[in-house]
């Protein structure tokens, strides 16, 4: 049930709504009645920002809201391809740009996370935030021991209550859409909330933030591709993290990687390995990659590197989804439509009864238009939303465990849009998920996937004979069991069969006597009445024996 909290938040929500105009974003026709009654309800609330643009509203409010809107308008950010560029303009301000808590909080939450005074800790400490985002912001300085250059990120004072009180009204908002809403079991609102709520709940946990990124850094030491600040382990708590500082361009700012000469294409195409590199080698991606946590390096401009920065969020897929992923994006290349459809009721994420031809011949019908177009001009991110359209006539599931991923995706092809418009996502993934595929039944991973397991086969040899033994010793008893199952329903029915007979005849000579009583104007038919009597007596001993 909804606390008063919650109702409080609620009613912020709402309030922030009408103060910002928001309901503008709807043309007059398509505004929802229940819009209407909510202004009446609250008729003391006004637009207060008349003089600002729209997109600069719509910024204000989801700032003015907190973590978990700054991260929608973060995401909005970078879909390019779905927003007028007024709105990303504005959104993009969302991405390293919020308001920042002063310098005196920052030091004062460090030193209660360290239990030590900064000075005792760092020099130079800077207290004005090198950048700040919705949940921490980063100060720079040098450590004591050593002066290397680093910096430290903190998170908000206070932030742990904003967040629980709106994910507290976000899942009660799902369990009403999914008990009143027709899609709900399609669209599992619940079970999306309770994921993203573990993501983001372990977004605040700085420490888990920091081996993240030690692990990502590991995956990709030495790589052209990625490259991943440096953790100083022994500096990291909950609420603060010191690592490595980087200098690097501003992955959005696409005149300063011009004037530099940066491989723009390059770029672009690296970023798309490096996601499905990620994904399908290491199981293991970064999931929150909007600009402001992507830089480009100074050096090598015609051999562009990219650095990550905030491993807060990062997701993993089984084996499983992995396979069922890769298929899917290269049926897709390869316009094989009947695949497509065969392998979501494979994977149970359509119901299993679906009819194959009749999904086959709906997704064929969205995506062969799209497929007109050049592939350099197609969205990867449209196909996915026609497609999930399409496949909710066959009551599509949504798939939590694969939310992380598709908002990472959206990220990646609108970063590589914005860097290089004609980005051809498709002929960039398509040779690397062939090779993974490839790669998953070679020789070689069947030899790797062995030496994986030697040691527990190994280890499991000597007590091979006795499980065997005492497996087939179980068997043997499991048979003697069933036998004396089967011999005792067998006796239970033979004592069924004749009590039905006994009864059956009592029942036919009560009904006869009874008849010829009726006949015989009263006079009890003793021929009759007596086996009849007998019958019954028997019965009632069959019944209690059984």
């Amino acid at each position: 049930m909804i606390k008063i909290k919650e109702l409080s938040r609620l009613y912020q929500i709402q309030k922030t709504f009408i103060e910002y105009g928001l309901i503008e974003l709807a043309p007059k026709a398509q505004r929802p009645k229940s819009y209407w009654i909510l202004r009446l309800c609250l008729f003391w609330l006004r637009n207060q920002h008349t003089h600002l643009s729209l997109p600069e509203r719509l910024r204000l409010s989801l700032q003015s809201l907190g973590p978990i809107y700054i991260k929608l308008g973060q995401m909005l950010s970078t879909r390019r391809d779905l927003l007028a560029p007024i709105y990303a303009d504005q959104l993009a301000h969302l991405q390293d740009n919020v308001p920042a808590f002063s310098g005196e909080l920052a030091i004062k939450q460090i030193e209660e996370s360290f239990q030590r005074p900064i000075d005792e800790l760092f020099d130079d400490f800077d207290e004005v935030a090198l950048a700040s985002a919705s949940i921490a912001q980063v100060h720079t300085a040098t450590l004591k021991e050593d002066g290397r250059e680093v910096v430290i990120k903190v998170t908000r004072p206070g932030i742990e209550k904003t967040i629980a009180a709106d994910l507290q009204l976000m899942k009660w908002f799902a369990g009403l859409l999914q008990r009143f809403l027709k899609d709900a079991k399609r669209l599992r609102p619940v079970e999306v909330i309770r994921e993203y709520e573990k993501t983001i709940v372990d977004e605040l946990d700085l420490m888990r933030e920091g081996a993240n990124a030690i692990q990502l850094r590991r995956n990709f030491l030495n790589s052209k591709l990625l490259y991943v600040p440096e953790i100083y382990s022994d500096y990291c708590t909950k609420d603060a993290l010191v690592m490595e500082r980087i200098y690097g361009i501003p992955v959005s700012d696409i005149d300063a990687l011009k004037a530099q000469n940066t491989d723009l294409k390059l770029l672009a195409e690296r970023g798309v390995e490096a996601f499905f590199t990620q994904v399908f080698r290491d199981s293991f991606f970064h999931a929150d990659m909007h600009p402001g946590n992507v830089f480009v390096s100074y050096e090598h401009p015609e051999d562009p590197l990219w650095i990550g920065i905030d491993c807060g969020i990062v997701g993993t897929l089984t084996n499983e989804d992995k396979r069922y992923l890769a298929e899917n994006f290269l049926a897709f290349f390869n316009r094989d439509y009947r695949q497509v459809a065969q392998l979501h009721i494979d994977s149970e994420w359509v119901p299993s009864d679906t009819p194959v031809e009749e999904f086959e011949f709906a997704i064929r019908a969205v995506c062969e238009p799209i497929f007109e177009k050049p592939l350099s001009e197609i969205s990867f991110a449209q196909v996915l939303i026609n497609l999930f359209n399409t496949a909710r006539r066959f009551n599509m599931q949504v798939q939590p465990q694969l939310v992380l991923l598709q908002k990472t995706l959206l990220y990646i092809e609108g970063l590589g849009r914005q860097l290089y418009p004609q980005l051809d996502l498709w002929d960039t993934a398509k040779p690397f998920l062939e090779k993974w595929m490839r790669e998953q039944v070679s020789p070689k991973t069947l030899v790797k996937k062995l030496k994986l397991k030697a040691p527990f086969w190994l280890e499991k040899l000597p007590d091979i004979p006795e499980l065997v033994y005492h497996n087939l010793a179980q068997t043997k008893q499991v048979q003697k069991q069933q036998q004396l199952l089967m011999q005792r329903l067998n006796e239970q029915q033979s004592r069924n069969s004749k009590n039905q007979v006994i009864t059956a005849l009592a029942v036919t000579l009560s009904i006869i006597s009874t008849l010829l009583y009726l006949q015989d104007d009263g006079k009890i038919n003793l021929y009759l009445t007596v086996p009849a009597v007998i019958s019954w007596i028997l019965a009632w001993r069959f019944n209690n024996k059984l």
